[in-house]
């Protein structure tokens, strides 16, 4: 299947239009009309080389809501015109102890990424969401609800997932108490979610400049993680902490805010960080985690209980040509909501 999309041909991040060949169909694969893909910082990260040296020309993108063109002769779930999303990752071994338990992101012979890896039967690089097409196994095809609206679903595939995960396996519910590091792409999502699940959300935060997109996301408050009264008052106070910074950064303020038995996750930063202190994790007990997307049966999951709740990212939508800007964007750190590229604008 001929199709075009956007790549980076080395590291430097800037993306051009890219003509490409997506594979024949295989007996259980879906082909994918990409109708919006979702901009993620780790497509910046990966793109640049941050994470490793990667096979160029690359087209990234994991966030992908799109209609079924095509399927395979064995394909059982999916039809022509079927709303479907693809995340961050689209094969796995499927016979492990860790695919097992639907959590191929654990594959302890490696998942497959959507797009930078070798595909598992043919060994080509996979090619992800930037573009016109995809092709992708059955079992890795998400269905989209349909009071879900399309345009603002994409993020919901890896930031969704990503806040979602961690917030069931720690058990969240009605009372637990919250934090949430940062109001960027994954925090966000992180504060809706939690609030729906019932719990106490705060966003910590640098300063209060965020306060009100805080507050309308449904966190009850914001505390001030540079006013260290409020911090010192803030000690103990809390259950689960999700640490979204997405660079090197010290995560000593925040163990303290944990109660005994609390937990801070991980969920931004892939990569190294400051040498932690540990009187706060053996004075109370407290642990630092850490926590990768989810398996696709809860990426479902996190779909359905966003339709449930009405819960959107907070979206821009840009055109393909707009997506070098928004990768500047994304470098500074300046936005707190999610950059979806309408996939109607990229010609053919």
């Amino acid at each position: 299947m001929k199709t075009i999309g956007y790549a980076a041909h080395s590291s430097d991040a800037h993306m051009v239009p890219y003509h490409f060949e997506r594979r024949a169909l295989r007996s259980n694969d879906v082909a994918i009309e990409i109708l919006y893909s979702g901009i993620c910082h780790s497509d910046l990260h990966t793109v640049n080389g941050d994470w490793g040296p990667q096979s160029y020309p690359l087209v990234p993108g994991h966030e992908i809501i799109g209609r079924v063109l095509e399927v395979g002769a064995d394909v059982k779930h999916y039809k022509v015109g079927d709303s479907v999303a693809v995340g961050c990752m689209v094969d796995s071994c499927k016979q492990c102890r860790q695919c097992d338990n639907h959590e191929e992101q654990y594959c302890e012979n490696g998942m497959t990424p959507t797009y930078g890896a070798p595909d598992r039967i043919s060994g080509d690089i996979t090619q992800g969401g930037y573009s016109k097409h995809i092709v992708v196994r059955e079992e890795f095809v998400l269905s989209v609800p349909e009071t879900l609206d399309m345009s603002r679903a994409a993020p919901i595939l890896c930031a969704g997932i990503t806040t979602y995960s961690p917030l069931r396996t720690w058990n969240v519910t009605k009372g637990t108490r919250v934090g949430v590091v940062g109001l960027g792409g994954l925090g966000h999502m992180g504060v809706k979610i939690a609030a729906a699940m019932g719990a106490e959300v705060t966003v910590i935060s640098r300063s209060n400049a965020k306060e009100k997109e805080a507050k309308s996301s449904g966190a009850t408050s914001l505390l001030v993680s540079t006013d260290k009264e409020a911090m010192k008052k803030a000690a103990s106070s809390f259950d689960l902490i999700l640490d979204t910074v997405p660079v090197k950064h010290n995560v000593d303020a925040y163990t303290r805010l944990l109660d005994v038995d609390g937990t801070l996750v991980i969920v931004g930063q892939i990569g190294p960080l400051e040498e932690p202190m540990t009187i706060p994790l053996v004075t109370g007990r407290r642990r630092i985690a850490g926590s990768l997307i989810g398996g696709i049966k809860e990426t479902q999951e996190v779909l359905d209980f966003c339709a449930e709740h009405d819960i959107h990212p907070e979206c821009k939508i840009i055109n393909a040509n707009e997506i070098n800007e928004a990768f500047k964007h994304l470098a500074k750190g300046d936005v707190a909501h999610r950059f979806v590229i309408d996939m109607a604008s990229m010609s053919e």
